[in-house]
């Protein structure tokens, strides 16, 4: 049986000194804990940074100083050996809560709490995190401070809750034969996904989803999507206008993809490549093709998937085709002349 407490210990060691940290030290906490040849990956517009200097500037010390007294509220907390390379990897997932009391990246400041929606990857290999995945929610906190940049979702964002077995902080390590149960299921709902791009099937007959779903699955969405509970009004507020208005949908495979217990994670780099033909996120048609960046984090119950946590770099697949809701947030909500 691998363990992976050595794995699980230095992360959450990591975490424990990063929340202690000032935003001014923070660096200090990543050079400690990392490699020389730390990578880390993040949403747009932070995206690809090498070495724990590069990370603390461009990511750790905006958010410290926007988002003060931060606070790491984990949801789920697993570890697991990647399918895709064999590294072992430790998964959070939760919020960031604070006080949002500076300005982030054109998001005004409320001066008020706010939660942040995080999933957060890192490679444990020879006693040190080499390579790091973020993913935050940028438009559910353009949601708090009342500056949300899209159309009505078709879902519902809110402040989504952890697990409802409240059994997602995995410490000590789980029987193998749970984990590999709940890695089974998840690959081979990607299978029979996987097979509807390729077969260039736009919808989905619900009979494909309930080989693998719960009749009353849960899915989280980003915001600009939001949840929906029970398959019929996931595929009526998420997969078919997903699946019905986004064509050359490509699965470029994952970066990392492990499972532990009755949870699974996984995220690519992309994930996903299509183009918009109208309708999703009731925006227009596109010219250009894009990448998404997603992670999906997994509850299994049984033999079915019930719960289902997903972030997407919304606002990066945006700025692929030309619109940075950033940059016009900012340039619209915070003109200082």
């Amino acid at each position: 049986m691998t363990s992976y407490q050595a794995s699980k210990a230095l992360v959450r060691a990591y975490f424990d000194d990063l929340e202690n940290a000032t935003a001014e030290t923070a660096v200090d906490v990543l050079k400690q804990y990392t490699s020389d040849d730390y990578h880390w990956r993040g949403v747009y517009p932070f995206r690809e940074q090498f070495g724990a200097e590069a990370a603390a500037t461009v990511f750790w010390q905006p958010l410290m100083n926007s988002l003060r007294h931060i606070q790491r509220r984990q949801d789920i907390f697993i570890g697991g050996t990647n399918e895709i390379s064999g590294e072992q990897w430790v998964m959070s997932m939760g919020n960031f809560m604070g006080l949002f009391d500076e300005d982030f990246l054109g998001i005004r400041r409320t001066r008020k709490m706010a939660n942040l929606r995080y999933a957060e990857f890192s490679c444990v290999e020879d006693g040190k995190i080499t390579k790091t995945g973020i993913f935050v929610d940028l438009i559910g906190l353009m949601v708090q401070a009342d500056m949300y940049p899209l159309p009505p979702s078709t879902g519902v964002y809110f402040n989504y809750p952890g697990p409802r077995t409240h059994d997602g902080l995995v410490y000590e390590d789980a029987q193998p034969e749970e984990g590999v149960k709940t890695r089974d299921l998840v690959n081979k709902m990607i299978d029979d996904l996987s097979a509807l791009n390729e077969s260039g099937s736009m919808g989905c007959p619900p009979e494909v989803l309930e080989k693998a779903w719960s009749p009353r699955m849960i899915w989280y969405g980003p915001a600009g999507i939001g949840a929906s509970y029970t398959i019929p009004r996931y595929q009526e507020q998420h997969q078919l206008p997903f699946r019905n208005n986004l064509d050359d949908k490509v699965f470029n495979g994952h970066v990392c993809r492990f499972a532990e217990g009755n949870f699974a994670c996984f995220f690519g780099w992309p994930n996903l490549s299509n183009r918009a033909i109208g309708g999703f996120l009731g925006l227009p048609a596109g010219a250009a093709g894009a990448d998404m960046q997603v992670v999906d984090v997994y509850r299994r119950e049984g033999d079915k998937l019930v719960e289902n946590w997903v972030l997407i770099d919304l606002v990066y697949w945006l700025k692929q085709q030309g619109v940075d809701i950033l940059e016009r947030t900012t340039s619209i909500l915070n003109k200082t002349e």
